[in-house]
């Protein structure tokens, strides 16, 4: 099982399609606070359909808590800042792929605890282009680790 961390995540609709996204691909949805909603947010249950019964959400209270209790995990940083590719990178079962929030990212504290789990997708070298859109990202993210992880393979992930 993967999962995936959304770091002081902002936006409802984000959650929701990510949430989904987990649900169908068998990934646990961790969820660092502060949240720039309430996980009873209609727009998030909306973006999130009818899949949150087969969803498993942990909570926790602080970026700094999450770290503590997962430093020794396998942490993947996915930041606009680094110079690896996330498709440079060997995932396993298991794996924390660890996403920012939308108007920030990750803060500059984590990524320079570990700077080799930091890894990156692809863009426009462009001033305008900023970043891909938080969902986005983590869809690209959960499918290269289940493709590398053989889980593609088969129906049941």
């Amino acid at each position: 099982m993967l999962n995936v961390v959304l770091v002081e995540p902002e936006i409802p609709q984000n959650t929701g399609n990510i949430a989904r996204t987990c649900a169908v691909t068998g990934s646990r949805l961790h969820l660092v606070q502060p949240m720039g909603f309430r996980i009873e947010d209609s727009k998030l249950k909306r973006a999130g359909l009818d899949y949150w019964h087969m969803l498993g959400v942990t909570t926790h209270p602080s970026l700094e808590e999450f770290v503590e209790r997962h430093a020794d995990d396998s942490l993947w940083l996915f930041t606009t800042k680094a110079k690896q590719l996330y498709t440079s990178v060997e995932y396993r079962d298991g794996d924390f792929l660890v996403f920012g929030k939308e108007t920030a990212g990750l803060p500059r504290r984590i990524l320079e605890r570990f700077p080799e789990r930091c890894v990156r997708i692809p863009m426009l070298d462009h001033p305008d282009a900023r970043s891909l859109n938080l969902s986005n990202c983590v869809a690209i993210g959960v499918y290269e680790a289940l493709r590398q992880c053989g889980k593609l393979d088969n129906t049941d992930i």
